[in-house]
């Protein structure tokens, strides 16, 4: 994967800390503009577009994370969906240079990318939204569900820390579908599975 400049990474904001996103860090969350997929229940539709209505710089971001240093633990990239963009794999090297683990939120859009960038990613959290044939009902996006597996196989091969997250959505997920997911993705090889409500609002 060529990178660019982490300075041409598209930010659509920044959480300034966070003891939920990154199991047992405390860390900051910059949201990656910009995602292939429009999950019916995205809770941050706003970072869908590859343009953000109000983009921060990266050279903001990487100014509060100088004087946050001995303060956070980590830095999770976050959405949107990270991995769309070219420039992440500067931006964490970046943020690594300052000392910092390095989290990723991903839904799996991209598993190829995903590969390349698993070596600089201290820890994973990713989204299994369904059963791979029901994904593109909930995504829009045909073949969706075999990229979401392919990313699953990328970080279990690569024995980095992560976290499988299930969103539960009844009208997508309902119970035996929920557990045949979670029976699927324990024959994978999944064992870190964490389930969580979906926000209706």
């Amino acid at each position: 994967m060529r990178c660019q400049p982490g300075a041409s990474l598209v930010v659509g904001g920044l959480t300034p800390l966070t003891t939920i996103d990154y199991p047992g860090e405390l860390a900051a969350v910059v949201f990656c503009q910009g995602c292939p997929w429009r999950c019916a229940y995205c809770h941050n539709a706003h970072l869908q577009p590859r343009a953000a209505v109000q983009p921060m710089a990266w050279s903001e971001v990487l100014n509060f994370l100088q004087r946050r240093r001995g303060l956070l633990d980590g830095v999770v990239f976050s959405g949107g969906e990270p991995t769309l963009q070219r420039s992440l794999r500067s931006a964490m090297a970046e943020v690594h240079a300052l000392g910092y683990k390095v989290g990723l939120h991903t839904a799996g859009c991209y598993p190829t990318r995903l590969r390349a960038l698993l070596p600089h990613i201290d820890w994973v959290g990713l989204d299994i939204k369904a059963l791979p044939q029901d994904y593109a009902a909930l995504t829009s996006v045909p073949g969706s569900g075999e990229q979401a597996f392919a990313s699953l196989r990328q970080v279990l091969h690569a024995g980095v820390a992560h976290e499988v997250r299930i969103t539960l959505d009844q009208a997508y997920l309902p119970a035996p579908k929920r557990d045949r997911l979670v029976a699927l993705l324990h024959a994978r090889g999944a064992r870190a599975i964490r389930l969580q409500p979906c926000r209706s609002v």
